[in-house]
């Protein structure tokens, strides 16, 4: 008798203590957020101040180079059509030299363009020229608009997800010190809005993933532990932030199509995460039920939703669906669409029919460009994907080189020495290698530690990145990375706060691991102070320019 008491005992005090001796927590209390009502007073101060600083970096002398940089030849002449004309139309041969000199008049002709890329970094481009208008501040103000957003939602999905105001705040300021990030927040490229938009989607995931398991918690029976209702547990149709979720998703895809890949990545995962929570509640074989049960809003949310934005983001397109009709039946993809688009459709529905019918076609020629026309083609700056996380080959924008004393009195070669300008679109290599570090140290926690907060690392780094390198017989670039960008700094934010470690304040543990971590932060900082003249196109001597450019392939 006494030995199976002895053992009882046991039995009680190992599920009701952890291995430290504090007493382990309910479903209930382990469903509550990380970080909520704590300091945030604080932690909007600190995510105000930060975003404000990266958007005066941003902002600051934006409408330098006074010139078309890069695919800025094609994005904000682009863009300036779709808000005038609601569609994309060609320009004449010189129309770079007449808008740089303020002559708009004439430039762009009636016909369609066979644009590559989704609308919707375009049209808000275009909305911020029509603001603005057409200069390189107007084409530049809505990426660096977005670019210093995308800081702010980085402190806060961060401060979520690892419950510490001070961790979100130190991803911010990596993401702030980032010359990547800088970099494309001051070009009219599309890539930094489908990072906004792809860290947007996750962000509010992350928040219905709290909210969900919220709601369990509130249909918890106190007295037995489990969920009331059936064995199934309550079925939740409504979820506001998921709704939120479908729509960033796209406008996402809306942007660039490569972001499909995170979003059917990050479905998978909402589908691990129900059944977590029903699981953590007591509800058995929480894979299968949850594939079940949370099938309705997930299929709603995630698929049925992000198809309706995305159609939507094409509205101009389908209400001058008979201009690319009347243009393409005479070009080479005539025969492909069908006789149809020689016959006018009557009716609102016949017409809607014809114009998605249209669009559709449209999509499997831009789909045969992509996969097909450039295949075998070269770029200079053209990298292999698997490179990217360590900044094997950064992308050059501008160069001005031979700049002598006499043509700009700043520069102070001497001698045979010149002056030089560039932009190139390069990472802080202290972020990105520190980065890269703590992806591989992510992914063994998420596998040893069995820790949800690692899977966003792992899965947002690895569905954002892989994919590239089944399109590496034609020309891709490194920047495309910038939509890698913030999962890697979640992981080594995550890996700054192991540093950190959970010791008291003053102890030398804590001390040891503080001083650490603020080196790496330190480091990122000097790092990229060091770089900023060829984030923005600042005049160097060859020599001081050598020193910057640290390997072969950066030239």
């Amino acid at each position: 008798m006494s030995v199976r008491r002895v053992v009882a005992v046991r039995t009680v005090t190992t599920l009701s203590r952890t291995a430290t001796g504090d007493v382990v927590p309910t479903a209930a209390e382990r469903a509550a957020p990380r970080a909520v009502d704590r300091d945030p007073v604080i932690a909007w101060i600190g995510t105000v101040a930060i975003t404000l600083l990266a958007a005066f970096l941003r902002l600051w002398n934006l409408d330098y180079p006074k010139k078309f940089l890069f695919d800025e030849t094609y994005y904000a002449k682009d863009a300036w059509s779709l808000v005038h004309h609601g569609y994309v139309t060609g320009y004449v041969d010189d129309a770079n030299d007449k808008i740089l000199a303020g002559n708009l008049h004439g430039l762009w002709t009636s016909d369609p363009s066979m644009v590559v890329h989704p609308e919707v970094g375009k049209w808000l481009i275009g909305l911020a020229e029509l603001a603005t208008g057409m200069t390189p501040f107007g084409w530049r103000l809505a990426p660096a608009i977005v670019g210093s957003l995308m800081v702010m939602v980085m402190i806060r999905l961060t401060r979520r997800v690892t419950g510490s105001t001070l961790l979100g705040l130190v991803a911010g300021i990596l993401m702030c010190f980032d010359g990547l990030q800088l970099v494309l927040s001051r070009l009219a490229l599309l890539d930094i809005f489908e990072a906004f938009f792809v860290l947007c989607a996750v962000s509010c995931l992350v928040a219905d993933r709290d909210w969900f398991r919220a709601k369990l918690a509130a249909s918890t029976d106190v007295s037995t532990g489990s969920t009331t209702g059936t064995g199934w547990g309550p079925r939740i149709l409504w979820r506001p932030w998921l709704l939120l979720t479908g729509i960033w998703w796209g406008l996402a895809i809306g942007t660039k199509w490569s972001a499909v890949f995170p979003m059917a990545a990050f479905g998978l995962l909402f589908w691990v995460w129900s059944a977590g929570a029903r699981r953590s509640f007591g509800i058995r074989r929480s894979l299968l039920k949850s594939a079940v049960i949370d099938a309705a809003p997930a299929v709603a949310y995630i698929v049925v939703l992000p198809v309706i934005v995305y159609i939507a983001t094409w509205t101009g397109w389908l209400l001058h669906a008979s201009v690319y009709e009347q243009h393409l039946s005479n070009t080479q993809y005539g025969p492909y669409w069908g006789s149809y688009i020689k016959h006018d459709a009557h009716g609102f529905f016949p017409e809607l029919w014809q114009s998605l019918r249209s669009l559709w076609h449209y999509h499997h020629d831009v789909y045969a460009f992509h996969t097909k026309f450039l295949n075998d083609s070269t770029h200079i700056y053209q990298s292999n994907p698997l490179g990217w996380p360590i900044l094997n080959r950064p992308v050059g924008v501008d160069a001005q080189l031979d700049i002598t004393h006499a043509k700009d009195a700043a520069c102070s070669a001497t001698g045979s020495e010149t002056c030089l300008r560039q932009v190139l679109l390069l990472g802080t290599p202290a972020l990105w290698w520190f980065a890269t570090i703590a992806l591989i140290w992510s992914a063994v926690c998420w596998v040893g530690k069995r820790d949800w907060r690692y899977g966003i690392v792992v899965v947002g780094s690895l569905v954002t990145w892989l994919p590239w390198l089944r399109y590496d017989d034609r020309p891709i670039f490194s920047y495309y990375a910038i939509v890698i960008e913030p999962f890697l700094i979640l992981g080594a934010v995550m890996l700054l706060g192991e540093m950190l470690g959970r010791a008291p304040a003053g102890s030398p543990r804590r001390t040891v691991g503080a001083v650490a971590a603020g080196a790496v932060v330190v480091a990122v900082i000097v790092n990229f102070a060091w770089f900023w003249p060829i984030y923005t196109d600042g005049l160097l001597t060859q020599s001081e320019w050598i020193k910057r450019i640290w390997f072969h392939r950066w030239i």
